[in-house]
């Protein structure tokens, strides 16, 4: 419905991709994202419908975006659609358009289409996001509109970088008992459960990786930790998942696999390690700072409970 001031809020319509990205690039000119991003990770999601893309107009120009999910496929085999989960994957606005109330009217908009679903989460939709949640520093409007509707923070992620042109990894004794190498195909099974006991997203990401030399497996008689590189379309820099067997935490597993990763990626010819996110109070995070990474953003993931339609 378009207002007086000649500012509407609509659904998608095909040929609108064009000025999303230009106008996604403009709103958030940290995060560019590419049409083809726009195509795989939007309009090719399997959970995509285009109600739930909710587009600002202002004055017949695009001039913000909001987008809401329900599940439509499980994110892996064995699950549920999550029928009480809805997300919010991304919302912006453009820097001219800020401060005209386009930025609530989307974000109303996506909650009703999500309807009465009893939790939404901003930013954190698996399998396709951009960023864990929202950047208090570069978004800070962003972050002021959701708590206005009730969202609040669940918790901080931090994202993290390790240079790598001068790493040499340090002397690591492998604990007796256990072998670190890369998996046979024969494992693969094993280690996608595995991964997937950690978040089902992990699974599916070990699941759909075709490259074994990015893969380190820990085993006794089975396996208890695992760590790779590039599994995730886009960059081989970006590291992760990574997971070691809570019960096998303390022997340092989780070094040795961390460092002979960072190893093989340094004689790639990889300059950088770097992963979007992890929890500042779990024991992933001090091992991380203790092997040189340091924290680039930080992010507040961004729930909002017991949601009803308005």
């Amino acid at each position: 419905m378009r207002s007086p001031d000649g500012r509407r809020v609509r659904t998608f319509l095909p040929g609108d991709e064009k000025a999303l990205v230009e106008a996604w690039n403009r709103s958030m000119p940290a995060d560019p994202v590419t049409p083809r991003w726009w195509r795989d990770k939007v309009l090719l999601d399997p959970n995509f419908d285009p109600g739930g893309l909710i587009v600002a107009e202002d004055a017949g120009r695009v001039a913000g975006c909001a987008y809401a999910i329900r599940r439509l496929t499980p994110l892996a085999p064995g699950l549920d659609l999550e029928p009480e989960t809805g997300w919010i994957p991304f919302l912006f606005v453009t820097p001219e358009a800020r401060g005209s109330g386009l930025g609530g009217r989307l974000l109303d908009a996506a909650l009703e289409f999500l309807g009465d679903r009893r939790r939404v989460d901003f930013a954190c939709y698996t399998p396709h996001y951009l960023l864990p949640g929202v950047d208090p520093e570069l978004y800070p409007a962003a972050g002021a509109l959701l708590r206005g509707r009730g969202f609040e923070k669940v918790t901080t992620a931090v994202a993290m970088d390790r240079g790598l042109a001068a790493y040499a990894p340090p002397a690591t004794d492998l604990p007796s008992g256990y072998e670190v190498r890369e998996p046979v195909d024969g494992e693969l099974p094993e280690l996608v459960r595995f991964a997937a006991g950690f978040n089902p997203d992990w699974g599916e990401a070990i699941r759909k990786f075709r490259d074994n030399g990015r893969l380190l497996i820990a085993r006794s008689d089975r396996i208890v930790g695992f760590t790779a590189y590039g599994a995730y379309e886009g960059p081989a820099e970006r590291f992760g998942p990574f997971g070691v067997d809570p019960e096998e935490r303390g022997a340092g597993l989780g070094k040795v696999l961390l460092h002979r990763t960072l190893a093989r990626m340094r004689a790639e010819g990889l300059h950088t390690a770097w992963f979007l996110w992890t929890g500042q109070d779990t024991p992933a995070y001090h091992l991380y700072l203790k092997a040189g990474f340091h924290v680039t953003r930080t992010f507040d993931v961004m729930r909002l409970r017991h949601h009803s339609s308005r």
